[in-house]
């Protein structure tokens, strides 16, 4: 044994996990392995299994370095620490993404100078592309799992051969060889059993049939080399662009081919290769020379150098976006002083004393100074509202961006303009921090994601006509940040909704409308669903309402626009083309039915058929239906 400290690797895939412990010196103490490990496909508690499991056949480690398959984003790093914390108490810990850790298991046999880029390509059970540059950017290329990617993987090739032999018994009534050893292989009496086989498969059970694609194909068998010619294609081509993302067109980059598909089929891995240095001359591809196992481990020596535990890696560039820009880290607000909404209030201090009575008094009595505060902000508000109309009216949209209860009052407000307006769902959206997840529990460490934030906007492809509105009662969440960051970068006009008046921003980081009254203390501390939430709800309110007014939504108080999707809302829309019209319900309703429930058309066709427009101004709805412009004569 010896002295030096013991360092443990563990590599999480999909077919297995690899653990190995070594001491500072890289040198190999002992080695274990466990079942697979995707983090996509575990609960917290099998998380933890799969680590006591091997914490018995290993020495105590000093450090710990975690490659774990499907770990995305910070929640997931999170649950991992968790797990590594509950069976390691106190250990520190680097995790990172599986790709991360064959990365720099590809470094650590690097020979020469480093090159332009280096580039892991990968081929298991799953596949992906992971690379970085002599700068330090990473870039991913694949990863999306089975049901929207793994192009070139295990599983690919044996869900892609089954299709094929289908397609080839359709058209030549012959069962394929392949398809003859994929029956005996899942234990099938004819092709129609591959059916019910197929619907409650894993992607491990499907994945394990690609080895007798190979076989099939080295006996010759058309419908698997077809196959395998066309994956091989396909994973150069994630190759390339990885590479191509990260060097340019010309550099010479390093490709490390790993993955139990490209180490175990040499003659489909060197296609591969062909593929790729006939695109890319001067590159090197060759297999990875180390277990990526060993990556985990110099993850551990990192951590061990740190005495923490860490959990963050650069992230990967992702698409859609303007190709790869790096955006600056967006400098968030400080506070002159404690946000009010963190401050105790003096006048509940005996809240858990109270009679009931004396409770809801005191509540309700902090609940009527939210519309005086409001006031206060009206000049800002007004201005949001002008905002989102000339947005709407430039084919544009609202987005709210928050976490926790800001975040849910946005999605509230953004799924009741469908029903209300007849807008599409798309006109007004809202973003929570951590997805739907957080819409009805909390997801750790979503909030504090910038980098989160700013994809968030990437990905809705947000631009100039847009407006996104941040909502964060301390004003200084670091999601909604990221998100107001990249919209700035992008043209898109932007607002915060907050409650912390004592905000001081870094120069150009102010948004163009910043709403921030002085709400005082909630009634229980911190509980910003309170009083916050109250207000919250009235800005957003007024801020949709009267930009659909602005929009032409509205004549008088009457929703023109409505989409009468259920009983009550129809009889509500037949009283509406009643009231603009002056026709009775029953012709009200039966115009409404010939024009599919349309208020804005069937009180045109009414009103055009009555009185006419003479004295009267025409007033247009431009969103009564995709493509329809009408005109609703009313009295001026």
């Amino acid at each position: 044994m010896t002295d030096l400290p013991v360092l443990l690797g563990i590599e999480c895939g999909g077919t297995r996990t690899v653990a190995i412990a070594a001491d500072a010196a890289m040198r190999p103490i002992a080695r274990a392995e466990a079942g697979p490990a995707n983090l996509r496909l575990l609960t917290d508690e099998q998380l933890a299994e799969r680590f006591s499991g091997l914490r018995a056949q290993l020495p105590r480690p000093d450090a710990i370095g975690v490659g774990m398959a499907g770990a995305r984003d910070a929640a997931d790093r999170a649950r991992v620490g968790d797990a590594l914390e509950a069976v390691w108490p106190g250990v520190p810990h680097h995790v990172d993404h599986d790709l991360a850790s064959a990365l720099a298991a590809a470094e650590l046999d690097a020979k020469g100078g480093p090159p332009a880029a280096r580039v892991v390509v990968l081929s298991g059970t799953g596949s992906c592309c992971y690379g970085k540059n002599a700068t330090g950017k990473t870039v991913k290329v694949g990863g999306w799992g089975h049901q929207l990617g793994d192009r070139g993987s295990a599983y690919d090739i044996a869900l892609r051969a089954l299709r094929a032999a289908a397609r080839s018994f359709d058209h030549r009534q012959v069962w394929c060889r392949f398809g003859q050893r994929a029956l005996r292989t899942v234990g099938a009496g004819a092709p129609d059993a591959l059916i019910t086989w197929l619907r409650s498969a894993s992607k491990t059970e499907v994945a394990a049939l690609a080895p007798e694609v190979f076989s099939a194909a080295a006996e010759g068998d058309r419908v698997a080399r077809t196959v395998l010619s066309e994956t091989a294609g396909m994973l150069a081509d994630d190759a390339l662009a990885c590479a191509g993302r990260l060097a340019g067109k010309r550099s010479a980059v390093a490709f490390v081919l790993t993955g139990s598909v490209l180490l175990r089929q040499p003659r489909w891995a060197g296609e591969v290769a062909k593929r790729i240095r006939a695109a890319r001359p001067g590159s090197t591809v060759a297999p990875m020379a180390k277990e990526s196992a060993w990556g985990a481990v110099a993850m551990a020596l990192a951590a061990s150098r740190q005495g923490k535990a860490t959990t963050t890696t650069p992230r990967p560039s992702p698409g859609p976006g303007p190709a790869d820009a790096v955006p600056k880290r967006p400098e968030i607000p400080s506070s002159r002083a404690m946000s009010p909404t963190e401050r105790r209030n003096p006048r509940s201090m005996q809240l858990d004393r109270m009679t009931a009575a004396a409770a809801l008094e005191l509540m309700w009595s902090e609940e009527e100074t939210v519309p005086a505060a409001l006031r206060t902000q009206r000049k800002a508000v007004e201005r949001l509202v002008r905002n989102v109309a000339d947005a709407f009216a430039a084919g544009g949209r609202l987005l709210y961006v928050g976490a926790g209860t800001s975040g849910r009052l946005g999605v509230l407000d953004a799924s009741e303009c469908p029903p209300t307006f007849r807008t599409s769902p798309e006109q007004v959206q809202g973003i929570m921090a951590g997805g739907v997840k957080a819409l009805h529990s909390a997801v750790e460490g979503a909030e504090d994601d910038l980098a989160a934030g700013a994809e968030t906007i990437r990905f809705r492809g947000v631009g100039k006509h847009d407006v996104v509105m941040g909502i964060a009662a301390s004003g200084r969440t670091p999601f909604v940040w990221g998100a107001l960051a990249e919209a700035k970068r992008r043209g898109a006009r932007t607002a915060l909704l907050c409650f912390n008046p004592h905000l001081v921003f870094a120069r150009g980081h102010r948004p163009e409308v910043v709403i921030a009254p002085d709400l005082g203390p909630e009634v229980l501390t911190g509980s910003t669903r309170l009083k916050a939430g109250t207000a919250t709800k009235l800005v957003l309110n007024a801020v949709t309402t009267l930009a659909m007014v602005r929009s032409g939504k509205v004549v008088g108080n009457l929703m023109v626009d409505l989409n009468p999707s259920n009983v009550k809302l129809r009889d509500r829309a037949v009283r509406i083309v009643s009231e603009l019209t002056g026709s009775d319900p029953t012709t009200a309703k039966e115009t409404l039915e010939r024009h599919h429930w349309i208020v804005a058309d069937a009180a045109a066709v009414l009103r055009s058929g009555s009185l006419g427009t003479t004295g009267r101004a025409a007033r247009k709805s431009p969103f009564p239906c995709p493509g329809k412009t009408v005109s609703i004569g009313i009295n001026t």
